[in-house]
């Protein structure tokens, strides 16, 4: 999947990486599973780790909806050696990170929360070019 914006979106997810260097790697994720653009590192399959976010995001809003707590906003995963977290960006993506052990994840969640913002605004952008261009 190609995005018009592919570029302005990597970009993006390259400034989280230098301003939180203990974000070791990041793409963003359609809902069902493909990506929009990556900052991947080459040896992660991002097919694969694009279509296992999907599930995960569909788990987690299925269990938020089941149990009435909201909307869901992130899910957390902590491993041995480092974290993944998947953060909605708007309605139709999610961002996902790879987190070292290390991190303090306090600041990197409010420096992730922004670059969500900032690539939801670089996804809308695209909408209203097509939209003004009468290609929707």
């Amino acid at each position: 999947m190609t995005h018009p914006h592919q570029q302005a979106l990597i970009d993006r997810m390259r400034v989280l990486q230098r301003s939180s260097p203990e974000v070791e790697a990041a793409a963003l994720i359609s809902p069902d599973g493909l990506i929009i653009a990556s900052a991947l590192k080459p040896e992660i399959n991002a097919d694969r780790v694009s279509a296992m976010s999907a599930s995960i995001l569909s788990l987690g809003e299925g269990i938020c909806r089941e149990t009435a707590i909201g909307k869901l906003e992130q899910v957390h995963l902590q491993g041995e050696t480092g974290h993944i977290v998947l953060m909605a960006a708007g309605e139709k993506a999610v961002l996902t990170a790879f987190i070292a052990a290390q991190a303090k994840m306090g600041v990197l969640l409010m420096d992730m929360r922004h670059a969500a913002d900032d690539l939801v605004k670089i996804l809308i952008q695209d909408e209203q070019n097509q939209t003004d261009d009468g290609s929707l």
